[in-house]
């Protein structure tokens, strides 16, 4: 049984590599995600909402820790938790929750031993969760459980679902190239977000079956951007912005929230819906109030970083409700591309444009060297980020103001200089193909 007045249960799901655009929810007309919809239908949606990094270790590890990711001794790609560092669910269970995680989890071993429970299997079975479930009910507590998907990240077998999504019908983005190649790669990529989205399906309806529905808030977001050219590992919008969605029958009224938001503010908004001050250790603050009115402003700024990701980095941004800035501590290196993507049709595709000499203007930038130590871009004239305004005289006030924010946020969040990196690149940037196969040493904080 349920009461009204007890701490909520708690259910993060959390997609690996789902852009934002890339569910009905967020308007995507030919994409099938029903359960995703639903979720946004009778929750609350977050038009836009943005991550710490478009990196995946380090995006969760923020977001567990309520620490950009240059402060939680994690930044860079595989980094594991330092052992000094303490994440949502050792909080959660000093107000009686019992803690879980299931399926991809990416914290390292300090980050999985805070979690009561955790089911190591990387498969799509329900049952772990039904005896997570039963634990936690047995014990009559509340529950915290982080479930990790592994869709749709690549590699794409082309197995996903029985229906796959029809390649002729979908639309290209501008910085890819349109050709029949990509346009598989694409459809692909929605089919394993249609899994994802059938497996949503799956733990909704055992939280129904052991009457738990009503009183779980289900949080539903991606941990960075699409797995294509200029998204995933990427500061653009493709790359950091988020679905997040929180569904709480009852206590969240429907709707949409229109503000700028962070992932930053996750850990604290989900502490004090627990009932706990969020520590001051946290960098982010929390937004509960948004939950209950969405008519509360936004952020006036949202943070973003890019770090070591099979090829070294150091990438900031900062977004505004019309611009963003991006600075690239390396503007003499080509742009970095992460493995997966580097062995990705869509960017054989873009490598055959190249040597062709048909580059489009939206997918040029991308092979741009040296590349521009700073980009902006007015959104709301140009919404796909491909023309950079830096260095014309009309913006220069506005780039002069953006990049003063920047250093300011940088200086108290305790960043560091792009000089102390000392990582090697693994990846060729041009060509995508690895060339170093050991994994780098951990450093731990």
């Amino acid at each position: 049984s349920e009461s009204a007045s007890a701490p909520p249960n708690i259910l993060v799901l959390v997609a690996d590599d789902a852009g934002w655009r890339d569910f009905g929810a967020y308007g995507h007309e030919h994409i099938r995600t029903p359960n995703v919809d639903r979720l946004s239908e009778t929750g609350l949606t977050f038009q836009r909402a943005f991550l710490t990094t478009p990196q995946c270790s380090p995006s969760r590890i923020s977001m567990l820790t309520g620490r950009y990711p240059h402060a939680t001794g994690a930044e860079d790609l595989h980094m594991p938790l330092p052992e000094d560092e303490t994440i949502l669910p050792t909080f959660l269970q000093r107000a009686g929750y019992v803690t879980g995680i299931m399926r991809k989890r990416h914290l390292g071993t300090a980050g999985n031993e805070q979690f009561d429970w955790y089911d190591p299997a990387e498969d799509h079975d329900f049952g772990a969760f039904s005896e997570f479930l039963a634990l936690a009910q047995k014990d009559e507590r509340p529950f915290f459980m982080w479930v990790g998907f592994q869709d749709p990240h690549r590699p794409y077998p082309g197995d996903a679902i029985e229906q796959p999504h029809d390649p002729d019908s979908l639309v290209v983005p501008p910085y890819l190239a349109d050709t029949p190649s990509t346009r598989d790669d694409i459809a692909a990529y929605y089919d394993e977000i249609a899994r994802m989205d059938a497996n949503i399906g799956g733990f909704v309806e055992e939280l129904e079956r052991r009457d738990l529905r009503k009183n779980t808030l289900i949080v539903f977001l991606s941990d960075n951007g699409a797995p294509f050219p200029r998204a995933k590992g990427s500061l653009y919008d493709a790359g950091i912005r988020t679905p997040l969605i929180f569904n709480w029958p009852g206590t969240v009224p429907p709707g949409r929230y229109d503000g700028l938001a962070s992932v930053i503010d996750l850990a604290p908004t989900l502490l004090e819906v627990a009932g706990l001050s969020p520590p001051q250790t946290m960098q982010g603050h929390s937004i509960e109030e948004v939950l209950h009115d969405s008519s509360v402003p936004g952020r006036e700024f949202v943070f973003s970083e890019r770090n070591w990701h099979d090829t070294d980095a150091h990438m900031r941004s900062l977004r505004t409700d019309r611009y963003k800035l991006v600075t690239n501590g390396y503007p003499d290196r080509p742009f970095p591309i992460a493995a997966d993507i580097g062995d990705s049709p869509a960017w054989f595709d873009l490598l055959q444009k190249k040597r062709a000499g048909t580059l489009t203007e939206p997918q040029s930038p991308l092979f741009q060297s040296p590349r521009p130590a700073v980009e902006a871009y007015d959104l709301k004239d140009d919404p796909w980020e491909v023309r950079n305004v830096a260095g014309t005289p009309e913006h220069d006030a506005m780039i002069d103001s953006l990049t003063q924010r920047l250093h300011q946020w940088q200086q108290k969040t305790g960043d560091f200089p792009a000089t102390r990196r000392t990582r090697a690149d693994h990846t060729d940037r041009v060509t995508g193909v690895w060339y170093r196969h050991d994994i780098p040493p951990m450093r731990n904080k």
